[in-house]
């Protein structure tokens, strides 16, 4: 299997090449735990003034819990599946672009672009969003909320979005490297620390306003602005909504579990069962693409998005 034996042997090759970029997250992870911390002393006189408290440590648990080890498997992952499988792409370039500082600027807002065609995704089409619902589990918003991830990102593809700024001619590890820039840029809208910042910033960048917009289950703030360091590319689709009415954070239909296995597989297990009821095959495999909300049964059409109405379905239960 000569074809195995090249994947494997690149593989090999950048696991064993690796360098700072392919770590950037890991090594950001201390500024992450110290900005948690300065937040959590900050809101600590206002939770105890009897107001919704801003972090609950249960939920700030898991949520580190979760993403502690997704950080361990993305890096896992990418060193022996992703950039491999990104380095074949590489080979069958349109172009080669080398970094200067004009092209990798050129290359994050590609990333962005990007980022935004997976983060709509994600939201609507239910295989993506059997991944990404972990992070809209927390009804709480904090730091800690940024690290709330799934651990089966990778194996829902969410690199493949990507991999058109590697077809185009950028170097895998530099589109890696651009977003992991962007994720670590993400990190700091998951806040309510920050109010409204000037208008040019709101206007231009994603920021904490819209960002708790975006977590937020009130109807109007329901898939709305996907951007990840910007938000022009939901001004220009249509995606965008202001802050408006203070957010009620979570999932329209909530998971009551602290199991971060449960957490993780929880829609997955969702989206099975119901490609296993009976039906027309095409109707059963639709449960793959269509939005998360989608029914086959008549009676739910106007389920509000991401809240399918049968109450036997397993996220609506109260432990796994």
């Amino acid at each position: 299997m000569p074809d195995l034996d090249r994947f494997l042997a690149l593989a090999l090759h950048w696991a064993t090449q690796t360098d700072l970029k392919d770590w950037a997250l890991v090594l950001l992870s201390p500024l992450f735990f110290l900005t948690v911390m300065l937040e959590w002393l900050h809101f600590r006189r206002a939770d105890k003034q009897g107001s919704k408290p801003i972090y609950e440590l249960r939920d700030s648990l898991d949520s580190m819990t979760l993403g502690g080890v997704y950080t361990f498997l993305d890096v896992l992952i990418v060193i022996t599946l992703v950039l491999p499988a990104m380095m074949w792409a590489h080979q069958h370039r349109l172009a080669t672009i080398d970094i200067t500082p004009w092209s990798f600027a050129a290359l994050y807002l590609g990333v962005e672009f990007c980022y935004y065609g997976f983060h709509r995704a994600s939201h609507r089409i239910r295989w993506f969003w059997c991944a990404h619902v972990v992070h809209h589990a927390s009804e709480h918003m904090n730091f800690t909320t940024a690290m709330r991830q799934s651990w089966l990102y990778s194996f829902a593809g969410n690199w493949l979005f990507y991999t058109p700024m590697v077809l185009i001619g950028f170097e895998p590890r530099w589109v890696l490297f651009a977003l992991s820039l962007n994720l670590a840029y993400q990190f700091f809208v998951h806040t309510q620390w920050v109010d409204k910042l000037p208008a040019p910033i709101e206007f231009i960048f994603n920021t904490p306003s819209h960002h708790r917009a975006h977590h937020g289950r009130n109807p109007r703030y329901i898939d709305k602005n996907y951007g990840g360091t910007l938000i022009v590319f939901d001004r220009l689709f249509g995606t965008f909504v202001e802050e408006t009415e203070t957010p009620d954070y979570g999932l329209v239909r909530q998971v009551h579990s602290h199991n971060p296995i449960w957490l993780t597989i929880h829609e997955w297990v969702a989206m099975v069962r119901d490609m296993l009821r009976p039906g027309p095959l095409n109707q059963r495999l639709k449960h793959l693409w269509a939005p998360p909300e989608w029914e086959r049964v008549a009676a739910t059409r106007d389920n509000p998005p991401h809240a399918p109405e049968r109450s036997s379905r397993p996220h609506h239960a109260t432990r796994p």
